[in-house]
């Protein structure tokens, strides 16, 4: 069994409050999760309006899918002008 976390540090252009930030991430938590039937935390920066901190989970039997379906997430969030990725980690276990 291989486990795959990514985790993304994400900076937000337009959101002025805290109530607009839960607007952007909820929907792309939605959407990620039904994309890629991935598991997804909000693990760091809730109390700052302009930044978020996510986290991916992954869990296959092969570490290729596992990379491939990380990867294909990072792909998909550099394509949303919503927000900007300022760091990013990738781990397996």
């Amino acid at each position: 069994m291989i486990v795959g976390v990514l985790e993304v540090e994400l900076l937000l252009y337009d959101a002025t409050s805290l109530k607009e930030k839960r607007k952007v991430l909820r929907s792309l938590k939605d959407r990620i999760q039904n994309r890629f039937n991935v598991s997804v935390a909000e693990v760091d920066g809730q109390d700052l309006w302009q930044r978020a901190t996510f986290a991916f989970a992954v869990v296959g039997r092969d570490g290729a899918h596992v990379s491939r379906v990380l990867q294909e997430i990072m792909q998909f969030l550099e394509q949303d002008t919503r927000f900007e990725i300022t760091t990013h980690h990738m781990e397996f276990r």
